[in-house]
């Protein structure tokens, strides 16, 4: 079982230091903006072995719940998807795959691609109640104010969060008529401002905080879980950060209040990572595929608004996956709150007795 040892907040109080994290994971956005390495167009010959993929996964039927590496084989583009992993598993943590021929592929052609390629970096992870391991991020016309909503159901503004597994990624099949912009950020740069800025507010990350699970439990669950959102591990900063369910949390009685400290540390993480200091911007085309490292970035949308016809509207592909060569994690990501895979890395969200789904149009 991986640990952490969490610092003591009361440091903070004494003078001594938190420490800050200079590796790879800690950079900024204008450093990043004028940068290549973390971006590819596919070239004609990597579409057409994509293509030959695509063809031979439909004709053999493969299911996207149980698809591996084996079952999409991609003998040039192995290697330049292996160097993706390793550069969002244990470098700066995010990576723009562009070009997939989703204008020209059916539904299930666009989900069998995306599944192809995810498989070579993990194993996809159910993220949600129901099941879904491959989701569809598009507006169902629902209270993102209720709490059983999730934000990537609605068109709503985003803040800066993370999502569940190691990875999360996302193939943009149609983009919004305006709006909708793709915001990163490193939560290890935010936290090395924070303790040079407000340390008091960087200490206060360190304790637990009450996340509601958005009605998604299984039985003897409880409605909420409590953890640190910023945890030292291994050499690195860990983060797990979702504004909207921490603020649900607090509509059940028994959850730990938010405090103004809290609160304000809460709002300083927001702000900073949306700052132009820190923040990398990326607007989605048709055919892009983004993939994030959950534990080292955070991301955020802009609202958007949609096109007056169904068949237009933003629609995204996304997948969690469970990376067994991922960084070391603390161990309050897998006990008691996402569970554990084979692997023992966060197995994203499962309720038992719902089965695994990949459903091809959004639910």
């Amino acid at each position: 079982m991986q640990t952490t040892t969490p610092i003591p907040t009361a440091i903070a109080d004494s003078g001594t230091r938190l420490p800050t994290f200079d590796g790879p994971q800690a950079w900024t956005g204008p450093q990043m903006a004028g940068r290549d390495d973390w971006r590819h167009a596919l070239d004609a010959g990597e579409v057409a072995e994509l293509d030959a993929a695509v063809r031979a996964a439909e004709a053999r039927r493969v299911d996207l719940v149980t698809m591996r590496a084996a079952d999409f084989p991609l003998p040039r583009l192995a290697s330049r998807l292996a160097a993706v992993r390793r550069h969002v598993l244990h470098g700066p943590g995010f990576f723009m795959l562009r070009g997939v021929p989703v204008e020209r592929y059916t539904m299930l052609q666009s989900a069998l691609a995306f599944r192809g390629i995810g498989a070579h970096l993990g194993e996809a992870l159910s993220q949600n109640g129901k099941g879904h391991v491959l989701g569809h991020v598009a507006n169902l016309g629902l209270d993102y104010g209720a709490a059983t909503t999730r934000g990537y159901q609605t068109p709503a503004e985003l803040r800066f969060h993370t999502d569940g597994g190691d990875i999360v990624s996302l193939l943009c099949l149609k983009p919004s008529r305006s709006g909708g912009l793709s915001r990163i950020a490193s939560s290890t740069s935010v936290w090395n401002a924070l303790v040079e800025r407000e340390p008091r507010l960087a200490a206060a990350l360190l304790r637990p905080y009450a996340l509601s699970r958005w009605g998604e439990v299984g039985p003897g669950q409880p409605g909420w879980v409590s953890l640190p959102l910023f945890a030292p591990h291994a050499g690195r900063m860990v983060a797990f950060f979702v504004m909207s369910a921490i603020e649900k949390a607090q509509a059940f009685p028994d959850a730990p209040r938010l405090d103004p400290l809290a609160r304000e540390a809460l709002d300083a993480v927001n702000e900073l990572a949306g700052s132009d200091a820190l923040r990398l911007d990326m607007d989605f085309r048709p055919g892009d595929t983004q993939w994030l490292c959950n534990h080292s970035i955070l991301h955020a949308r802009t609202a958007y608004e949609d096109w007056p016809e169904p068949e237009r509207r933003r629609h995204l592909l996304r997948l969690w996956l469970a990376c067994d060569d991922g960084p070391a994690v603390p161990a309050h990501l897998t006990v008691g709150f996402q569970g554990a895979t084979a692997g023992g890395r966060p197995a994203g969200i499962r309720v038992p007795g719902v089965p695994l789904v990949a459903p091809l149009e959004p639910a």
